[in-house]
């Protein structure tokens, strides 16, 4: 390497260990539809010298081959774009990656504690959570490659299904996040570390759970009120005092809804104590159905109406993938593709005197991020 793209590798390099240096979570796009590495920063109070500064969860991954359901006859699909990411094993290798840049695996010293480490900890994956139970999401040969010992949560047709594979150690179905209990902490399961929660939004009119939404909750700082707080009654290894967690500080969450959910389902977030910022929202543009019968992914319309409730600082497109199909049903299959400006212009024009609602002042703080396949985001 000559002098100046030394140069240039360093200062790229210093760039991003500035930026990691930071603490905020990272989210990483593993293919071009809606399989997703979100890494949080554990609370201070959480890291140990020499130990991983990040929890990593994996969503829905499905990097190569087909998905299929029903039968192939039925709907099978493949990734028209390579996936950035082809295995867990790479996924393992960002992780890696992301954590030596962020100090969090100090290779140079203490080699031998590092070595110990390492036999101890066989996967940087922590969790996975997965949406549905439909093959895109819940993709079996490339959930056979995550270690076993890593914990997996899924709706209840999909932990079955996971289940039924005997691979996994830990399969738990994913608690709904309610208005009639709107403490996320109180959803922390174990072996989930007691800072963090994942559950999901669901719509009342939705028997079938298909516009719902994964709702990842954390606190990120250390807890400081003296009163702890016990972890949840839901978790299923009984009573562990132990394992408490305390504090009433506002947390973060990110929510996760490939095929959309409506803007009605979202109320619990507005009375969740204590409060709960959405740092980002992943919700897709385009606007899919089967004919006129069955709306499939709800588009950039509701997002707006969803988004406009959240007011999540990051908005990010997700599952807008155009794949390559086969089967009866590629044929019924209507896709609508919109661009952000488009829904804000339609929105409009529907609202009442025409430029009274959306697209105003009420979107000057929101990041619209489109992260396309093998991107990264610091999400500030």
């Amino acid at each position: 390497m000559d002098a100046p793209s030394a140069q240039l590798h360093t200062e790229i390099r210093d760039s991003v260990v500035r930026a990691f240096a930071t603490r905020r979570p990272l989210l990483h796009h593993l293919n071009a539809d809606t399989s997703w590495l979100l890494q949080i920063p554990r609370p201070a109070s959480a890291v140990n010298y020499g130990s991983r500064i990040y929890y990593n969860i994996l969503i829905d991954p499905w990097f190569i081959g087909g998905q299929s359901d029903v039968a192939k006859w039925f709907s099978q699909q493949w990734h028209a774009t390579e996936s950035a990411v082809k295995s867990v094993a790479e996924v393992e290798e960002l992780a890696r990656q992301v954590e030596i840049l962020a100090g969090g695996l100090n290779l140079g010293r203490n080699r031998g504690r590092r070595k110990a480490l390492k036999e101890e900890e066989e996967t940087f994956v922590d969790a996975v959570a997965i949406s549905h139970e439909f093959t895109d999401h819940c993709h079996k040969d490339t959930l056979l490659e995550v270690h076993r010992d890593v914990p997996v949560l899924a709706t209840e047709k999909a932990a079955s299904l996971i289940s039924s594979w005997n691979h996994f150690r830990t399969v738990i179905t994913t608690p709904t996040f309610t208005e009639e209990n709107p403490d996320w902490r109180d959803y922390s399961l174990t072996p989930l570390p007691a800072w963090l929660s994942i559950t999901r939004l669901t719509a009342s009119a939705d028997a079938l759970y298909y516009h719902s939404a994964l709702l990842i909750t954390f606190a990120t700082h250390p807890f400081l009120s003296a009163t702890p707080k016990k972890r949840s009654s839901l978790h299923i290894y009984g009573d562990d005092p132990s394992s408490t967690i305390s504090g009433t500080d506002a947390a973060e969450c990110v929510i996760y809804t490939p095929h959309g959910i409506p803007a009605s389902a979202l109320t619990p977030i507005g009375l969740a104590d204590p409060p709960l910022h959405t740092l980002a929202f992943l919700h897709g543009l385009h606007d899919v159905k089967i004919s006129a019968a069955q709306q499939l992914n709800l588009g950039a319309k509701n997002g707006l109406q969803a988004q406009r409730i959240l007011q999540a600082k990051y908005w990010v497109a997700t599952h807008d993938e155009i794949k390559q199909g086969g089967g009866v049903i590629a044929w019924f299959l209507r896709r609508k593709v919109w661009t952000l400006e488009d829904a804000l212009k339609e929105a409009k024009v529907e609202a009442e005197g025409g430029d009274t609602v959306m697209g105003g002042t009420e979107f000057e703080d929101v990041n619209f991020e489109t992260v396309d396949n093998g991107e990264s985001r610091i999400l500030h």
